[in-house]
């Protein structure tokens, strides 16, 4: 792995029945950096986050993340390299209705066989603006502050790299300004997010910005 990146993939290709979704991708996150990827509907970049987050596997070329080739390992190890080192966040908050905040930020670490301790899961949502509002459910909640509670859950197993897939898409302009803000926020004190987004204002927030089409990388430039 290059020195100081985080996640690195090198050569990727995907094909998804002899339509090739990544052609010869390669490309690095450093650590403590905010990088948009962006392009046209079926460019690419869905396909990019997903095999550089060990959710589907390239079929050919190499993604090393925080260290470790994931072509070494197996479902097991893909699984709990996932729930550890690893945060997600999506357009849809993929939140359970039936529990509290408190209880949706702790499903990772009780995911990966731990018990949560009850001073981390409030320390989290603290971090995004949330204490307080521990017991709420999510249908109690805004649309912002769901999405809130989808990123402390992404942040309490301590991960390497954030993906966040359009995590504004369904959130008004206010509240997607807020989590572009706690976003840009988190990376100003070292954590590593990569989103892909269509919105360039969202975008505009990054260091970085990316850009794919027809499944390779046809810009990259600093913001």
């Amino acid at each position: 792995m290059l020195d100081g990146m985080t996640v690195e993939l090198r050569d990727v290709r995907r094909t998804y029945r002899e339509v090739t979704a990544l052609d010869g991708v390669s490309v690095g996150f450093a650590a403590g950096t905010f990088t948009a990827i962006m392009g046209p509907s079926g460019s690419g970049k869905s396909t990019l986050l997903q095999c550089a987050a060990g959710l589907d596997r390239p079929d050919e070329g190499t993604v090393v993340v925080d260290g470790t080739d994931l072509g070494r390992l197996g479902e097991a190890g893909l699984a709990r390299l996932r729930r550890t080192r690893i945060g997600f966040v999506f357009q849809a908050f993929n939140l359970l209705p039936m529990l509290t905040a408190e209880q949706n930020v702790g499903l990772p670490l009780r995911l990966a066989g731990q018990k949560p301790a009850r001073a981390t899961v409030r320390r989290a949502l603290a971090e995004v603006g949330l204490a307080g509002r521990e017991r709420h459910r999510p249908d109690a909640l805004s649309g912002g502050q769901q999405q809130r509670v989808a990123i402390a859950r992404a942040l309490v197993t301590g991960p390497a790299v954030v993906f966040a897939d359009e995590p504004t898409g369904a959130l008004d302009t206010g509240s997607g300004t807020e989590i572009l803000g706690l976003l840009r926020r988190l990376v100003d004190t070292g954590q590593t997010v990569v989103m892909v987004t269509h919105d360039p204002a969202a975008a505009a927030v990054a260091d970085r910005v990316l850009t794919l089409t027809d499944g390779r990388i046809t810009a990259d430039r600093a913001c």
